[in-house]
């Protein structure tokens, strides 16, 4: 028999987390959340600039968290 659904629920959740991870914004891709990654693609590179790079690592963060989120459901 096939593997249920709910089984690779944890990998797909875990492969959203490393693509915003690695560019916020690309996990919200993954997850066919348009406008989440659009509002991720703008605000990082805001926050990379305007803090010399110190928040831009929080929004790393973030993207990762709510991409995983959105996949887990």
């Amino acid at each position: 028999m096939s593997e249920p659904y709910l089984s690779h629920q944890g990998d797909r959740a875990g492969n959203a987390a490393l693509l915003s991870f690695v560019a916020p914004g690309l996990g919200q891709i993954y997850n066919g959340r348009w406008l989440w990654a659009i509002f991720w693609l703008i605000v990082t590179p805001g926050f990379w600039i305007s803090t010399g790079g110190t928040l831009g690592w929080v929004c790393h963060v973030l993207a990762a968290w709510q991409a995983y989120r959105q996949a887990r459901g």
